[in-house]
């Protein structure tokens, strides 16, 4: 059951997830690190060439414009105030400030998910092609593993690819699946599935769906039909909006996250594809600008490498 807890995690798996993202952020990390490291060098104090360097530092990164401003300006006045302070110093701030913009929640050890609620539905939205299903697939995989029944819906009639590697991904996972023909109604295999797992006594749903941004009209009215078909069979679903952004697309990402944040209620995010990319910055930005928790990121191709996202681990890999 450990691995949905922020807590009550034994050493060796919290040691093996520290591993697999020190691994996965090794280019966000030699990118922002060499540039602070540059920043500093021979500097006995900050001044403006330091901020400046930082700025452009965490730009590269794909922090982003605001995100970016909102940390200069914090360092801006801790300078103004303490008139002197050296590189540890400012590797330590810098730190500190990073973790209080992804400390969204405002709680150290909040729950990933509200198991009470049951079945505890999770519509997964997000454009093709950033991992979606395979996020899924690694998630289904990780909750079967501690325990939980888990069924999968396979919402995303319009192409068959999603459904052909939503089935593989039963499979391997060892959960079941509800499907209908190419072209069906979303939102009528949704309606199936929520009714299935009440049915079979599932613990928790997972509801893939169409991933596409040609029309926010379309896109707003699909997520909105199947909300409403759900709530037929479980009045409260879903429990979460998974919004899965690829984070090597750096501010591309922040443009999809802006489009599915106007069109459903996104609750949290997965941010995938980190091992492949010097942008991992991207996921300070989209957490603070958004204002919406990162609970998942991708670091590596294998199930374990779908980590829970755990803000303290994540700023310490940038630095360490």
């Amino acid at each position: 059951m450990s691995w949905f807890s922020r807590k009550n995690r034994d050493k060796e798996e919290v040691l093996r997830d520290k591993e697999s993202l020190d691994r996965g952020l090794e280019k966000t990390k030699r990118g922002l690190f060499d540039r602070l490291s540059r920043a500093v060098a021979g500097k006995s104090k900050v001044d403006d060439d330091v901020l400046d360097a930082i700025e452009d530092a965490l730009i590269a990164s794909d922090v982003g414009v605001d995100t970016t401003l909102k940390i200069i300006d914090m360092l801006e006045e801790r300078v103004a105030r303490d008139k002197y302070m050296n590189a540890a110093e400012l590797r330590s701030i810098l730190k500190e400030e990073m973790a209080s913009l992804l400390d969204v929640e405002g709680k150290e050890d909040a729950p990933v998910f509200d198991f009470s609620k049951k079945p505890y539905v999770i519509m997964v939205v997000g454009v093709n092609g950033v991992g979606k299903t395979t996020t899924i697939g690694k998630l289904a995989a990780n909750l079967k593993a501690s325990g939980k029944k888990v069924m999968l819906g396979a919402a995303d009639t319009f192409r068959a690819a999603a459904v052909d590697q939503l089935v593989i991904w039963s499979e391997r996972a060892g959960v079941p699946i509800v499907k209908q023909n190419m072209g069906a109604d979303p939102a009528s295999v949704a309606f199936d599935t929520v009714k299935s797992a009440v049915a079979q006594d599932i613990d928790v749903v997972l509801i893939d769906t169409a991933g596409r941004l040609h029309n926010k009209i379309n896109l707003m009215n699909e997520l909105t039909k199947i909300r409403n078909v759900m709530r037929k069979v479980v009045p409260d679903a879903p429990h979460e909006v998974l919004l899965v952004l690829d984070g090597s697309t750096g501010q591309n990402a922040f443009v999809q996250a802006r489009e599915f944040t106007k069109a459903t209620d996104v609750t949290a995010l997965a941010v995938t594809k980190l091992d492949g990319t010097a942008k991992g910055g991207v996921v300070l930005g989209i957490a603070d600008q958004f204002n919406i928790p990162v609970k998942f990121i991708g670091v590596g191709e294998g199930i374990e490498d779908l980590q829970i996202f755990d803000k303290k681990a994540f700023v310490d890999s940038l630095f360490d």
